[in-house]
């Protein structure tokens, strides 16, 4: 009787699970679809997910790259951000990452555009030593965050 009462609860918890990530997906205020339907109409597989408390973001595919955008609730857009080659970016961000951080390896390369501007973010690397950075398109670091490798806790 005891396994089949953990069965049954295990089948709820499970069921509940499935329920509230479908409910969440429903839940995407029409204002928010609506922001990002007239911001991105050509805009491909869309898939919603809830970023936190009273922001959405929105993955999905523009002319065959992979981009994510961010609204708020009331369906402000927030940012966009789309991967790029490491050849993409401009000369003078490279030799300012390049001077900035030198030995550091450029792991991934994506622009992120706001309601200020385009940025360049750069996940770069050097031994065990990991950051996040981004470069304004002048060359300028306005931002650096070392990250955990997560492989030291092995």
């Amino acid at each position: 009787m005891k396994k089949f009462l953990i069965g049954i609860g295990l089948v709820f918890a499970s069921a509940t699970a499935i329920a509230c990530t479908t409910e969440s997906k429903d839940k995407v205020p029409q204002v928010v679809k609506d922001a990002f339907a007239k911001k991105f109409p050509t805009a491909k597989k869309v898939d919603w997910e809830k970023e936190n408390k009273n922001e959405w973001e929105a993955e999905f595919k523009l002319n065959k790259v992979e981009y994510s955008a961010n609204f708020l609730e009331d369906g402000t857009w927030k940012e966009t951000e789309h991967e790029i080659d490491k050849k993409e970016v401009p000369k003078n961000v490279i030799l300012s990452l390049e001077s900035s951080f030198p030995g550091y390896k450029i792991e991934e390369a994506e622009i992120s555009e706001t309601a200020e501007g385009m940025v360049y973010e750069f996940e770069i690397e050097k031994g065990k030593n990991e950051m996040e950075v981004a470069i304004d398109v002048n060359g300028k670091v306005i931002k650096k965050q070392s990250e955990e490798n997560e492989d030291d806790e092995d």
